[in-house]
């Protein structure tokens, strides 16, 4: 599995997350418990919902001056 959350978005996944759960709490609803998904995919920072669209919100990685881009990975 290669990480396809990036740092902002795992941020607000875990604040999305807690205040979920809270929610749930709060109101003695066990819909509250939704708000482990975006805990767990910030955790592992993996989104399976990006894989069909091939999206990622982390950071390209950074290339010296002078340095050829790296190539993409083998599939």
């Amino acid at each position: 599995m290669k990480a396809n959350v990036g740092n902002i978005d795992r941020a607000l996944r875990l604040i999305i997350g807690i205040v979920i759960l809270g929610l749930g709490y709060h109101n003695r609803s066990w819909w509250g418990l939704v708000g482990l998904l975006p805990l767990l995919t910030a955790a592992i920072r993996f989104c399976p919902a990006y894989l069909p669209f091939g999206f990622s919100t982390c950071a390209a990685p950074e290339t010296k001056p002078g340095e050829p881009p790296a190539a993409p990975p083998a599939q």
